[in-house]
């Protein structure tokens, strides 16, 4: 069982993870501002509102923004755009102990971590607060595949779990 303050705290994290990555969207795709919609409604749910439509109808926007700088070449700025997505998503974890909810906790770091490594930079995640390891902590290891993104996951996750 997730309780809401464990939730807010996962979204939280995953906005905090996802924010950085704005810079790299937003230099390679100016005017378009879905991506940064997504993130301040995650945020929004962390500090306290409901979790509504507004949640997933600004998830569904960030998507069409990858996919539209996916196919415009702007692999760095689609990465970014996917971790606005994560975070969105991290206010719908699911309480199923499943490894893909992994996806939901350290997707927008990954994604992140993804955009900036493809934009020639590197990018360290915040660290995370007691709150998200325990919750992490009640999951199973990420999962495999997912290329590049899947290896920032498995990364990321195993360092979670090995901090005290």
């Amino acid at each position: 069982m997730i309780d809401l303050a464990e939730l807010r705290a996962v979204t939280a994290y995953a906005v905090a993870c996802a924010e950085p990555a704005l810079a790299i969207f937003e230099r390679d795709r100016p005017g378009d501002s879905r991506p940064r919609a997504a993130i301040e409604a995650a945020r929004a749910f962390a500090e306290g509102a409901k979790r509504s439509k507004a949640i997933r109808d600004s998830a569904w926007a960030a998507q069409r923004a990858y996919q539209e700088a996916r196919d415009a070449g702007q692999t760095a700025a689609g990465e970014a755009a996917r971790a606005a997505v994560a975070a969105a998503g991290a206010a719908y974890l699911h309480p199923i102990a499943k490894a893909t909810q992994v996806l939901h906790i350290l997707g927008s770091a990954a994604h992140t971590a993804y955009a900036f490594e493809l934009d020639g930079a590197t990018r360290r995640p915040p660290p995370a607060d007691p709150i998200v390891r325990q919750v992490l902590a009640r999951y199973p290891n990420a999962p495999g595949g997912r290329g590049r993104f899947g290896e920032l996951v498995r990364e990321l996750d195993a360092s979670l779990r090995d901090k005290p």
